[in-house]
């Protein structure tokens, strides 16, 4: 620090990233972190910013699943004992909490990083009072960090705009059409959005009454509820473009007659896969079970492990609300900072359920998820006593439960609730009747590849299309 105050002299700032709370085992007690942080002020920095956790600490901090504001208490400890400004960070991405985080004296600065992906105007946006269109990070993570540790260029999954501003540039339309979105999911919406804002006459149809499709079911997932921020900000941007909306009515070949071009954002239709016993009492679909149309039972028997049988999962075995407080006692830290890194014994939450996770295939369970939050969904779930086959063969279900064979051993297990988290196949019942009628049209998101429902590739997608046509 002091050799590089001495080589750019004193008009230039220098921002020292300070690790406030390791989160590693044998990391740095409360005391060494400030007394490294009184030493960095005395050698010559001007400002501190909050470094939370390493690469290598097994808790997840900047996830979803961590509540916003969590570590601002990290950075207000270290504040009583500096004189430097500090900076609060991480899961800190809505205007409000950043402003009560330096009313309370908590910070003298935030630092954002990924909001400023989802949304490049959001300093604009909160200056002039419009926050409820800030596209808000939802920290999902999928088109930051993720694309950064494979080698991509680095986006956004909810503003794929975000370091493709060169490539996408939104023009207004030589030849306004009128254009039908049927769907208002995630790829609906951003292809809606996006027609409207470029000049065309666009209605929206979707058969709920709501928008939002699969979004409306990821929100309702504890830890996933920042998920809701995106369909909020969606709202405000359909009345802003100007799409008209039509929901609570199912869009028909014959309704769609006279518009120019249809878009279909049908998303998908759940998979009911071929097992003996698949209309038993105690079979379940996974949207009646988010939505809370159907109880599960004691013991719950989730087939499919991709995202949703892991979301199915964590909702099953959620108990209290999603607090700092829950955070900090289920993944082991310290909030009084007691012992070296910050850690603390991770107290097992009282889980409401006995839960097994079962897939066919022979990887992982998990192997599928993304690279920077999928680590952490296993250890959540391994936490709540959760277990995780694979290689399953399901044999059928009947009153004793889901009978099965793993490996060269039948087994049944004993539940009370069979959840189908198994796949989806893309909803397309429209193509044909427009097609006929000599209606083009084309298909994005779900209703165009639904092996695995991706958000980040529904709105790239939407987003695309709507500045192509």
């Amino acid at each position: 620090m002091r050799r590089t105050r001495a080589a750019v002299g004193k008009e230039f700032i220098i921002v020292f990233r300070l690790s406030m709370i390791d989160l590693v085992e044998d990391g740095s007690t409360a005391d060494e972190v400030v007394a490294l942080a009184q030493a960095i002020e005395a050698a010559g920095a001007d400002i501190i910013n909050s470094g939370i956790g390493w690469h290598e600490a097994r808790i997840p901090t900047i996830a979803t699943m961590v509540p916003r504001g969590a570590f601002a208490w990290v950075t207000r400890r270290v504040k009583a004992a500096v004189r430097l400004p500090l900076i609060a960070t991480n899961r800190i991405n809505d205007p409000a909490l950043a402003e009560a985080i330096l009313a309370e004296g908590g910070a003298d600065l935030v630092s954002m990083a990924r909001p400023f992906l989802a949304d490049a105007e959001f300093v604009n946006k909160a200056a002039a009072g419009r926050e409820t269109e800030i596209n808000t990070c939802i920290a999902c993570n999928q088109a930051c960090l993720d694309h950064i540790f494979a080698g991509k260029v680095s986006s956004c999954l909810v503003n794929p705009y975000a370091c493709n501003e060169t490539r996408m540039l939104p023009v207004v339309a030589a030849v306004p059409k009128k254009i039908a979105v049927v769907g208002a999911g995630p790829a609906g919406l951003s292809c809606a959005t996006t027609l409207a804002e470029r000049g065309h006459a666009v209605t929206l149809f979707d058969e709920h009454d709501s928008i939002g499709g699969q979004f409306n079911l990821a929100r309702r997932i504890p830890g996933k509820e920042e998920f809701g921020e995106t369909l909020r900000y969606f709202s405000a941007r359909i009345a802003t473009t100007g799409v008209e909306v039509r929901l609570g009515r199912r869009a028909t070949a014959a309704a769609l007659a006279g518009f120019d071009h249809v878009v279909l954002a049908t998303g998908i239709v759940p998979r009911r896969p071929a097992i003996p016993g698949i209309d038993h009492p105690k079979v379940a679909a996974y949207v009646d079970v988010i939505e809370g149309r159907v109880k599960a039972g004691r013991r719950v028997a989730v087939v499919g492990a991709g995202g949703i049988g892991f979301d199915v999962a964590e909702l099953l075995t959620h108990g209290s609300a999603s607090t700092i407080a829950d955070y900090q006692a289920e993944w082991g830290i310290d909030p009084a900072f007691r012992g070296r890194g910050g850690l603390a014994p991770p107290v097992a939450p009282a889980t409401p359920r006995e839960v097994w996770l079962l897939q066919r295939k022979t990887s992982k369970v998990g192997d599928g998820l993304a690279k920077t939050t999928g680590w952490a969904r296993r250890a959540l779930l391994q936490k709540r006593g959760v277990q995780m086959l694979a290689g399953v063969e399901y044999l059928k279900i009947d009153d004793a439960g889901l009978h099965l064979r793993l490996g060269d051993a039948e087994q049944v297990l004993a539940a009370d609730t069979v959840v189908i988290c198994a796949g989806q196949d893309p909803r397309r019942e429209l193509q044909a009747g427009l097609e006929a009628a000599g209606i083009a049209c084309t298909l994005i998101g779900g209703a165009d590849v639904a092996a695995e429902l991706d958000a980040k590739r529904a709105i790239e997608q939407g987003t695309k299309l709507g500045l192509e046509l």
